[in-house]
């Protein structure tokens, strides 16, 4: 009698034969002449505190370009390019003077708009110099930041101001930050810009990531599992979110993610309820790092960094040893580990990632806004236009 043969069934749905994954190029890549690189620049970008502009030449990297950023002697600061016009010697290295920034070479002297003031060795001083303009980019100064205009000459808008800024209450003072609030780790966060500002949108990770997960990293009501709701402004794609506490009061919050790259979000501490009280500014540094600028309205110095994520519950990012790192992720840890650039030919969006979509959205139609010559949503000329207005916040009913 011949024995019945099994057939071998073999495993399907390995890794086996996947293909290589994608990005969406268009959205992520900030360097000139890209897409969205060429948006980005339609806009102004805090590139330092205020303070960082000194007498001693910074190193500045944004939007994958290398530059040189100063104060000169009368307190104007400035924004070049690295490479001296001369013979291309580091500006870094130069010496920062009454009138501009002196190269360390041969001395070529540049003000902060690149003109070239002096040129030592040569006759008279350089009877050519106008010739040699140091490449250069506007800069002004506002909340605290140094902000920089790095587009076209003829579409540069005016720096905008912010209702939620300009109005503070009794008590309250304007404080800048550099510690890139709300991105859960260093100042220079390793991927692409684009995983934190989708995460602005997402407001059901903090349930997980925040709380259940990692225990909880800010307070006990941002446990509470929402009910929530998006819609696209003008500017903005809002989160609604809507929670139930155990007590029967209402927790109402609405955040925002703003173009160009603004972080909207109230205080995950849930300490003063009301209006938004700070903004906080994604700025691409390259294609694989990002840093995040926050000014906020304060009570008191240092209020700004209470609004980090604790992992554990105590200590903050830093802290951490690797082992903890691992037993509670944070922020960085989830967008981090998605990769330099996220594989989003790999993701099965769901229902409740319906802002990102939004907010991709929001971004391509901004994309062929400049493509077919015109100008992106929350751009300006006027310099007499109203503050930006935000309608986040938190509420509690």
């Amino acid at each position: 009698m011949n024995a019945r043969v099994i057939p071998i069934v073999p495993d399907t749905g390995t890794a086996y034969g996947r293909p290589a994954p994608t990005s969406r190029s268009e959205l992520t890549q900030v360097g000139a002449g890209t897409p969205m690189g060429e948006l980005l620049r339609r806009y102004w970008h805090p590139i330092g505190l205020a303070g960082d502009a000194n007498a001693t030449p910074r190193k500045v990297r944004v939007l994958g370009e290398d530059l040189i950023l100063f104060r000169d002697g009368q307190g104007r600061p400035g924004l070049v390019y690295p490479h001296c016009s001369h013979r291309g010697a580091s500006l870094y290295y130069g010496k920062v003077e009454e009138r501009g920034i002196r190269c360390c070479y041969h001395g070529w002297l540049f003000d902060v708009q690149g003109h070239c003031m002096e040129q030592p060795c040569e006759p008279e001083g350089g009877r050519a110099r106008a010739a040699a303009r140091q490449p250069w980019y506007p800069v002004q100064e506002l909340y605290g930041l140094v902000w920089a205009y790095l587009g076209p000459p003829d579409k540069k808008p005016v720096l905008p101001r912010y209702e939620c800024l300009e109005v503070l209450d009794e008590g309250e003072f304007l404080e800048a930050d550099d510690a890139s609030i709300g991105g859960g780790g260093p100042q220079v966060i390793p991927c692409n810009w684009l995983q934190h500002y989708e995460n602005l949108v997402d407001p059901f990770h903090v349930v997980v990531l925040h709380s259940s997960f990692s225990g909880t990293q800010f307070v006990p009501e941002m446990a509470v599992m929402p009910q929530v709701q998006w819609d696209t402004t003008e500017i903005s794609v809002r989160t609604l979110s809507q929670r139930k506490l155990p007590d029967g009061r209402n927790f109402r919050r609405i955040s925002e993610a703003g173009l160009p790259t603004l972080r909207v979000i109230p205080s995950p501490r849930v300490g003063r309820m009301g209006r938004v009280e700070s903004l906080g500014w994604v700025l691409p540094i390259d294609d694989h790092s990002f840093r995040i600028y926050v000014v906020g309205r304060v009570l008191e110095k240092g209020e700004l960094h209470k609004m980090r994520s604790r992992p554990d519950g105590k200590k903050l990012w830093e802290e951490l040893t690797e082992a903890e790192h691992q037993q509670y992720p944070g922020d960085y840890e989830a967008m981090v580990s998605q990769g330099a650039v996220a594989k989003h030919s790999e993701e099965h969006l769901a229902s409740t990632d319906k802002g990102i979509v939004m907010l991709r959205r929001l971004l391509q139609q901004q994309l062929e806004a400049v493509r077919n010559g015109k100008d992106p949503a929350g751009v300006s000329f006027d310099p007499d236009a109203a503050p930006v207005k935000f309608s986040a916040g938190n509420w509690m009913e």
